[in-house]
């Protein structure tokens, strides 16, 4: 591995530079007007710049294209999660409740620990793709460097936090003291592999900013194939490898995501689609640091709010028992099936959107945006479909508990009617970010989740002893609200406007 260390404009190839104006990115000095442009004006106005080949290719094509790639690694992703509870729904011996909960929790806290990491990936995929609509790689590749110095950061603050706060988290939704020991040692040995998961995160970021699709997915989708292999391994026992039971499937996933992180470092460090790790470049201060954290600031807010809104909304569920507990793990990990579209077009509406604004095509933007929830909406129907029809089934082939079934079916078919809302929220939110417009998504989710989905809980859950079909009435109006509001700030245009 060899890390480039240059970072003058005499070193870089020629191919990549641009000629210096007062404010210019290349130079941490505080940003003038022309540094912070309208979302709509080129950086590289009066220039001649050769547009990006997503710019000028067939709208619908392209989108589709740029998707796939991210659908195939978030399909991996999901594949993970749900063999994940799968074994532990399997363990048998009276563990598979406290093993379940304890996946459940795990996938909550990595949740949010990739919330906070969007603190720097939002900003990060914004403007890098602003950049590069711009034809101006210089930038691009500055604030590469600057986000993978902030993720490592980022990832070691989280394990240091996270580490004392296990027992605290476990205990919050677990009164079983099994379950509290073993959600609490699955917190802390996840959280080792989550500090590497900033890395791999950002990364992806940075590149999906290019247009760059197939790089993440090669390697996020390798690191799930990993997890798969090493968790049957640990759990289940080979040769002189003993059974870890529970202790095996976050071992497994400690592997994966380490190796994903180690990966992305050394790709980008030999230089991929144009940008490469330097480690002059690899600052947290400056203006580029900045930029990137005012972007991504809101986003980091709005994956707090959202999350801990959801952990109280999981510790309401957790009063009703762990039957109940352990039927929502399951059901939720059986509807991320639904955010496999729904983060891959946004992940292409949000490239494409940037892009479009940094060589000034608003026009291309818009229909963007749209374009994507439409070719993502029409997969939700599918869904819908799926969901609804098969609820019993699915749980049956994922619980061996007859009273999980009985209890996570009902509410699972209810959730199946609203998922055309849900994903319509997740690719215009997608959108909005793309263009850097973070405080709206982050204003929408304040509102849904705090004044609709946990006191909606606690009524219709605790109050109507409604139970867990009341908790779930309560999330599916927070996913109709998010949706709606979502498409009218989107279709409304005033994220054009956003400086980045």
């Amino acid at each position: 591995m060899r890390w480039n260390s240059r970072c003058s404009d005499a070193t870089r190839p020629s191919s990549s530079r641009l000629s210096r104006l007062p404010g210019d990115p290349l130079s941490d000095s505080p940003p003038s007007d022309s540094y912070e442009r309208p979302a709509g004006q080129p950086a590289t106005a009066g220039r001649a710049v050769q547009r990006p080949a997503l710019l000028t290719g067939n709208l619908r094509r392209t989108l589709f294209v740029l998707a796939m790639p991210v659908l195939l690694e978030q399909f991996l992703s999901f594949c993970v999660g749900l063999y994940d509870t799968l074994l532990a729904g399997h363990l048998g011996n009276q563990q598979s409740e406290p093993a379940t909960v304890a996946v459940g929790v795990g996938a909550y806290v990595g949740w949010l620990a990739t919330m906070l990491f969007s603190l720097v990936a939002a900003g990060t995929t914004a403007l890098v793709a602003r950049a590069r609509g711009a034809g101006d790689d210089n930038d691009a590749n500055r604030i590469l460097n600057r986000s993978f110095a902030l993720a490592l950061v980022a990832g070691l603050g989280f394990l240091v936090v996270i580490f004392p706060l296990a027992p605290y988290v476990a205990r919050a939704v677990a009164s079983d003291p099994e379950a509290v020991a073993i959600a609490t040692r699955y917190l802390r040995l996840d959280a080792i592999g989550l500090a590497l998961t900033s890395l791999s995160l950002v990364g992806s970021a940075a590149l999906r900013g290019c247009g760059d699709m197939r790089t993440p997915m090669w390697i996020l989708g390798a690191v799930s194939v990993l997890n798969v292999i090493a968790s049957t391994i640990l759990v289940h026992g080979w040769g002189p490898v003993p059974p870890l039971g529970v202790d095996g499937i976050v071992t497994g996933t400690i592997i994966a995501r380490s190796t994903g992180g180690l990966a992305m470092a050394a790709v980008l460090a030999r230089g991929k689609s144009g940008l490469q790790l330097q480690i002059g470049e690899m600052r947290v201060r400056g203006a580029s640091a900045r930029r990137i954290l005012r972007i991504g600031g809101p986003s980091a807010l709005d994956g707090s709010i959202m999350w801990s809104g959801h952990f109280v909304f999981l510790t309401i569920i957790g009063s009703f028992g762990e039957t109940a507990m352990a039927a929502h793990i399951v059901g939720i990990r059986v509807e991320a099936i639904t955010y496999l579209p729904a983060v891959a077009w946004a992940a292409a509406a949000a490239t494409m959107i940037g892009q479009s604004l940094g060589a000034g095509d608003v026009h291309r933007a818009r229909r963007a945006g749209h374009e994507a929830a439409i070719q993502c909406g029409l997969l939700g129907v599918g869904l819908t479909v799926l969901f609804f029809v098969g609820a019993r089934l699915i749980y049956a082939a994922m619980h061996n508990s007859v009273d999980v079934v009985a209890v996570g079916a009902p509410p699972f078919r209810l959730a199946a009617l609203f998922q055309i809302p849900l994903i319509m929220g997740i690719v215009y939110v997608g959108g909005l970010r793309g263009a850097g417009d973070t405080r709206t998504p982050m204003l929408i989710t304040l509102f849904s989740t705090y004044g609709l989905r946990v006191p909606g809980a606690y009524v219709f859950g605790v109050l109507l002893e409604g139970g867990l079909y009341g908790a779930w009435i309560a999330m599916c109006i927070d996913m109709l609200a998010r949706g709606v509001l979502a498409f009218l700030r989107f279709a409304r245009g005033k994220w054009v406007d956003v400086r980045v």
